[in-house]
């Protein structure tokens, strides 16, 4: 047995081009389908893991899909706004701990998002320096944010314009960096978390002036009865908001109706979801409620529909090339015929002759395998920050 591995590895070691092109057909043609289904299913674990620590997601009628991917990765375009009114709703139904989110604007590629406080518990956000927002143009800068725009805690970042031309007047706002989290590997790591109040004076809904009774704004008053004054448009807006100016940012009319983007609710048991769930049934309702997780499920559903479709065309490409495989292989015996013949001579008999030739086969199969089942295994390691890493592309 041992001539025979011997013929065959030296053969094959001579002819290593040959070797290393039909060991890397085999391993591409095991491989591929293998990794693909490893990988998706990795997609699907961590989507699946940020979808169930959400439990239900409340927006205004749309598409469950675009609100689910808004409020949970940042993606999407901005769904239906529903208002403020729906937060309070939620809390003043003591069945949920109610999380608003206006997700809209943006620093340069990284999403603003405007939340409160509960939502870093939510989602467990730990700081890596600094600490939470705490007055209005404060912010927070998740571990992959902070990296893209260089900036680290005492820096300022500044919200970009949604549109070149913004003739509605709405100045960029200089937020404060008050802290950085630490790597979650979530969608989490990209954001910049404000509170509601500082997302709406992005938006230009909440603004501050100078203050028009003091001497020095004369030139900015139009009239002046008592203590009304109204003032001309040189009055100054401010983009930056400081412990000097911050008492002169107001809201105009209700909060109530203030847009954001979403509300987490988080029932505090069981039976507390099931009858919130109950009260948004109602056709007439302009708001709907819905479980990421069913959400995220019937999409990992087209993903894998797809995913299958992708592997039998693999497949049929796969079994192409073990056709073309075995044609080298038998084209090979034809070229050998010589060498064959000089075995047989030399006293090697049929079964030896053969015995070499399907060990060469043998070894090559073998070490396809092999670099294949490593690859798979690599690949198995580093899936989930593969995984994470494309999904905050």
């Amino acid at each position: 047995m041992r001539d025979v591995l011997f013929l065959a590895w030296r053969y094959l070691a001579h002819n290593r081009v040959k070797t290393a092109v039909l060991v890397g057909s085999i391993m591409l043609i095991v491989y591929l389908p293998v990794a693909l289904r490893v990988l998706v299913g990795q997609s699907a674990a961590e989507l699946t893991a940020r979808a169930e620590a959400t439990p239900l997601l409340i927006g205004a009628k749309g598409s469950p899909l675009e609100l689910a991917l808004s409020s949970l990765y940042f993606e999407s375009d901005t769904p239906e706004l529903t208002t403020y009114a729906e937060s309070e709703r939620v809390a003043e139904s003591r069945l949920a701990t109610a999380i608003p989110l206006y997700v809209r604007f943006k620093v340069r590629q990284q999403p603003i998002v405007g939340t409160s406080l509960e939502y870093f518990n939510l989602r467990g956000l730990r700081f890596a320096e600094g600490r939470a927002m705490a007055m209005l143009g404060d912010c927070v800068l998740g571990a992959r944010a902070a990296e893209a725009l260089d900036v680290a805690v005492r820096g300022t970042v500044i919200s970009s314009p949604e549109s070149v031309f913004d003739i509605a007047g709405v100045y960029p706002l200089k937020m404060s960096v008050v802290g950085v989290l630490e790597p979650s590997y979530t969608a989490d790591d990209v954001a910049v978390f404000v509170d509601l109040k500082t997302a709406w004076i992005v938006q230009g809904l909440v603004h501050g002036h100078q203050d028009m009774s003091a001497p020095e704004a004369v030139s900015g008053v139009l009239s002046r009865e008592g203590d009304n004054i109204v003032a001309n448009a040189s009055v100054v807006q401010f983009t930056e908001i400081t412990p000097d100016n911050a008492d002169s940012f107001h809201f105009h009319g209700s909060v109530e109706g203030y847009p954001i983007s979403a509300v987490i609710a988080v029932p505090h048991d069981q039976k507390s979801g099931t009858i919130l769930m109950g009260r948004y049934e109602s056709p007439d309702d302009p708001t709907q409620i819905l479980q990421p997780t069913t959400v995220i499920d019937d999409l990992l559903g087209t993903i894998f529909t797809v995913q299958n479709f992708v592997v039998a065309g693999m497949l049929l490409v796969g079994l192409a090339a073990l056709a073309t495989a075995v044609l080298v292989f038998v084209l090979s015996l034809r070229l050998r015929k010589r060498e064959i013949e000089t075995m047989a001579k030399i006293g090697g008999s049929r079964i030896r002759v053969a015995g070499v030739l399907v060990t060469e086969v043998a070894v090559v199969v073998l070490m396809s395998v092999v670099l294949a089942g490593v690859l798979t295994a690599l690949t198995a390691r580093f899936a989930s920050t593969a995984v994470r890493l494309l999904l905050l592309q």
